[in-house]
């Protein structure tokens, strides 16, 4: 069974040549390919590290699952989408939204557990019946709205948790956060993230020196004097020694709050696979249910022993386009070097030491634009907002999720933010267009022609071949 590992050398093991690419069943020199590796770790080290913090749970645990769901994505896809599968943004507002109802870590990870299992079904069904399924059912009206009120629903994680710790410092890494994503090119650009929170920790540090300790709140909520950057667990912790691991809790409540992020992962994968096939030129659309399915088994796993959800980086992607290099030698590296990390305390104790003012800074641009991808969705697939087929559902439902409106329906029951805006947005679309007019249906716009390109006749073959 061909698993995708074996390699072929690419010329002379050094560089591309002139105009071509490295392919995914190709690779340079093992020395380039650990370093490209390397260099993939570093471009998911940002968002990676910061999501598991922001959900409170285990950053080394974070980066471990994090390799560990590489290696299954690579595996499931037999080396023809190369790819790393990271710590998943699109569940932080979930988290806030849990843990404010009283729920804990476990509580957390057995409701995304459950997405995980969702989102393997979803995969299972796009392979039997092909990714029409996804576009019946969630068309990019849809789509974009859940993926914009899911980041916008974080807001008030942002101005009521991180920025009041320190504001100056937010501000400070909010502007050097946005002039590196604008400013820089190629591979810096990609890890803008990650080279604001090293700038925050200097301006921490540098605060903390000039200033003194900050008076306002701290983690916890608490407003006390304390320093900005307070290093003393790193000092405390191991090199060598394994992640802390928990089980999953299950509840209802929860599992509801999460389940609407279904949508989101499943836009998220495939923009990723058209995005490689494009690339590499070798067309994908075979592997998307596959893809899908793969990332489902990975969150799955994780979760079950106390890890973060996992889902494809684009940030890796920007790697790849700058470096011409699409082997997936190079992933199953960065693989490698995650779960070294994974397995060093005191790397995970740095991270979990970033400033508040620090998350602060950055979520406000990193929340933003978890939102605005819906717009972009909308606006790749030419979502006609002056149709009051598309407007109003997705209206509805982006006000009822950012706001948090809240629905009781037993003294037990309730469904607000997240849950509600996702399913007012979904029933009252396929509802309208069931009593529409002809002239205001039209025909529905593909959630990514270029992941779901359809061949007719293939079809109809695989219809009869069925």
């Amino acid at each position: 069974m061909d698993l995708g590992v074996r390699w072929k050398l690419h010329g002379d093991g050094r560089t591309p040549a002139p105009g071509a690419v490295v392919r995914p069943d190709e690779r340079l020199s093992w020395p380039r390919t650990v370093g490209l590796g390397a260099q993939h770790v570093v471009a998911m080290f940002g968002a990676s590290f910061v999501a598991p913090v922001l959900m409170g749970l285990d950053p080394n645990l974070a980066i471990m699952m994090s390799g560990v769901a590489t290696v299954i994505f690579l595996l499931a896809t037999r080396g023809r989408v190369p790819s790393y599968l990271g710590c998943s943004l699109s569940f932080v507002g979930v988290a806030a939204v849990i843990r404010a109802q009283g729920g804990t870590s476990a509580t957390v990870t057995g409701a995304v557990l459950v997405v995980g299992v969702a989102l393997f079904l979803v995969g299972l069904a796009v392979q039997r019946f092909g990714a029409r399924i996804i576009h019946a059912a969630m068309p990019p009206i849809v789509t974009g709205a859940v993926v914009m009120l899911i980041g916008f629903n974080l807001a008030p994680v942002t101005a009521s948790t991180y920025w009041p710790q320190d504001q100056w410092t937010a501000l400070l890494v909010m502007l050097f956060t946005g002039l590196a994503v604008v400013c820089l090119r190629g591979f810096w650009s990609r890890i803008a993230i990650f080279l604001g929170l090293v700038f925050g920790y200097g301006v921490s540090w540098a605060f903390d020196r000039a200033f003194g300790r900050i008076h306002s709140m701290d983690g916890s909520g608490k407003v006390t004097d304390h320093w900005r950057l307070d290093l003393s667990g790193v000092g405390r912790a191991d090199w060598i020694g394994l992640p802390s691991f928990h089980g999953p809790s299950f509840q209802w409540s929860a599992i509801l709050v999460a389940l609407p992020v279904v949508i989101a992962l499943v836009a998220e994968n495939a923009g990723h696979v058209k995005a490689v096939g494009e690339m590499t030129g070798d067309p994908l659309d075979d592997k998307l249910g596959t893809a899908i399915s793969a990332d489902g088994v990975a969150s799955v796993l994780s979760t079950a022993v106390g890890g973060p959800p996992n889902t494809t980086y684009s940030e890796n992607i920007g790697v790849m386009a700058a470096t011409r290099v699409y082997s997936t030698a190079a992933y199953w590296a960065a693989a490698g070097f995650a779960l070294l990390f994974g397995v060093c305390p005191k790397f995970g104790a740095v991270v979990a030491a970033i400033p508040g003012g620090v998350l602060g800074g950055i979520t406000v641009i990193l929340y933003g634009m978890i939102g605005l991808l819906g717009a972009q969705i909308w606006t790749n697939a030419r979502v006609d907002l002056r149709n009051p087929l598309n407007l109003v559902p997705a209206a509805a439902g982006i006000i009822i999720g950012v706001g948090n409106v809240s629905m009781k329906f037993t003294s037990s029951f309730s469904l607000s933010g997240i849950a509600l805006g996702t399913l007012v947005v979904i029933t009252g679309y396929h509802t309208l267009r069931a009593f529409a007019p002809a002239h205001l249906k039209g025909r529905e716009p593909l959630l990514d022609e270029g992941t779901s390109s359809y061949d007719e006749s293939a079809e109809r073959t695989g219809r009869a071949e069925s």
